[in-house]
C-alpha cells in the first residue's frame, strides 16, 4: 500500500498528453490477450503483433483486449493511435496512483480503478491500478502487471454462464467493475478477523506488537476509504452519463455496484471507529498497568519509611543510648518494626488501596 507515488515529479512542466510512466520501474515486454465472443462462440488469442488488434475489432463480435503492462510508452501510443484514444486518456492510464474516476470522451468511456488484495503474510493491502476503455463492441483493460481478479469473468465467458455472452460490452464493463468492488469485501473480512484477534490480545496482554498491528489496520482502512469513496462517485456518474454506450437495461446493474460501495463505506467507517476506540483502550490499558505497578511500589516504599526511620535512629551509634545496653532491645525493636509493617498492610487493605 503506497500513499505516495514516485515519478510524478518527472511530469512537471511537460505538455498535456505526454506519455510518462509514473509507477514502479518495470522491465520486460507488454503482454496482450484478447477474448472474442458472442452468444454462440468464444475464442481466446495471445496477441504478438499489435496490428492484429484492428482485425479483431472489425469483427461483428464483442472483443475484450487485456493489456498487461503500461510501462512502454511507444506501445501505449500505438494502441492509442489504433483506437483513436485521446492523449489525455493515455496520459492518465500511464500515471499510476490516479484517483478512481470515470470520464466520457467523444468516442469512448474511460474508467480508472484500484484493484486491491490482501497480502496474507504481511497483513497489508496491496494495490494495482486498472484502466478500462469502453467503446461500441470492444473493451480495453490496462493493468500494471500480469495477474488479476478477472479469472471468474473469463470462466463465465468460456463456459457461457450467466448473461455475459448474450450482452454487449457495457455488461462486461459492469462485470469487471463489480468483481473489483466485491473483492473489497474479502479485504474487509480479513481485516475484521485481525480486529477480533487484536481485541483478544488487548484483553489478555497488550504489547508493542499490538500497537503496530493497530497502526497497520488503521492505514489499511484509510487507504480503503480513500479508494472506495471515489468509486461511489464513479458509479453515480455512470448513471448520469449522457451516452448511448451504456444501455438503460445495464444501468440497473451499475446501481447494484453503487449499493455495494455504500455497504463497504459503512463497514470501513465502522471499522475505523472501532480501531480508534481500540487505540484509546490500549493506551488506557498501558496507563492502568503502569499505575498498578506504581501503586505497588509506592505501598512497599510507604511501609518501609517508618522501618527505615527506626533503623536510622538506632544506627547512629551514640555512646549514651540507653536501649543499646538493654538485653532485650534488639528483639523488641524487630517485633516493633514487624508490628508497624503489619498494621500498615492491614490499614491499606481495609482502605482497599490494594
Amino acid at each position: 500500500m503506497k500513499f505516495y507515488r514516485k515519478g510524478i515529479s518527472r511530469k512537471i512542466g511537460m505538455p498535456p498528453g505526454t506519455l510518462i510512466h509514473t509507477g514502479e520501474t518495470k522491465s520486460g515486454d507488454i503482454s496482450i490477450q484478447a477474448m472474442i465472443y458472442d452468444e454462440d462462440s468464444c475464442e481466446e488469442k495471445q496477441i504478438v503483433n499489435i496490428e492484429e488488434l484492428e482485425k479483431l475489432v472489425a469483427l461483428n463480435k464483442n472483443v475484450w483486449i487485456n493489456i498487461n503492462g503500461i510501462h512502454d510508452a511507444s506501445i501505449i501510443e500505438k494502441i492509442g493511435q489504433m483506437f483513436d484514444l485521446h492523449p489525455l486518456l493515455l496520459e492518465d492510464l500511464m500515471s499510476t496512483g490516479q484517483r478512481p474516476k470515470a470520464e466520457q470522451y467523444q468516442n469512448c468511456l474511460f474508467m480508472v480503478l484500484n484493484m486491491l488484495w490482501m497480502d496474507k503474510r504481511e497483513k497489508v493491502v496491496e494495490s494495482e491500478q486498472v484502466s478500462l476503455v469502453y467503446r461500441d463492441n470492444y473493451l480495453l483493460s490496462f493493468q500494471e502487471k500480469e495477474g488479476d481478479l478477472f479469472d471468474p469473468i473469463r470462466n463465465r465467458i468460456r463456459q457461457a454462464k450467466g448473461k455475459i455472452r448474450k450482452e454487449k460490452c457495457d455488461y462486461l464493463c459492469y462485470a469487471l467493475l463489480d468483481i473489483i468492488v466485491d473483492n473489497y469485501f474479502l479485504i474487509l473480512e480479513s481485516s475484521g478477523e485481525q480486529i477480533e484477534n487484536i481485541e483478544q490480545e488487548m484483553i489478555s496482554d497488550p504489547d508493542t506488537n499490538t500497537l503496530k498491528q493497530l497502526h497497520e489496520l488503521k492505514r489499511n482502512m484509510i487507504f480503503l476509504r480513500k479508494t472506495i469513496w471515489p468509486i461511489r462517485e464513479l458509479v453515480r456518474s455512470l448513471e448520469r452519463v449522457d451516452s448511448t454506450l451504456i444501455r438503460p437495461e445495464t444501468l440497473i446493474y451499475f446501481r447494484d455496484v453503487y449499493d455495494h460501495t455504500i455497504q463497504i463505506i459503512d463497514i470501513v467507517e465502522s471499522s475505523r471507529d472501532i480501531l480508534s476506540g481500540m487505540l484509546d483502550i490500549y493506551l488506557s490499558s498501558v496507563s492502568n498497568r503502569m499505575n498498578e505497578i506504581m501503586k505497588v511500589l509506592t505501598i512497599i516504599a510507604t511501609i518501609f519509611i517508618p522501618l527505615t526511620f527506626i533503623a536510622g535512629v538506632y544506627g547512629m551509634n551514640f555512646e549514651f543510648m540507653p536501649e543499646l545496653e538493654f538485653r532485650w532491645a534488639y528483639p523488641i525493636i524487630l517485633l516493633l518494626m514487624v508490628a508497624i509493617g503489619m498494621t500498615m498492610i492491614f490499614y491499606f487493605k481495609k482502605r482497599k488501596w490494594f
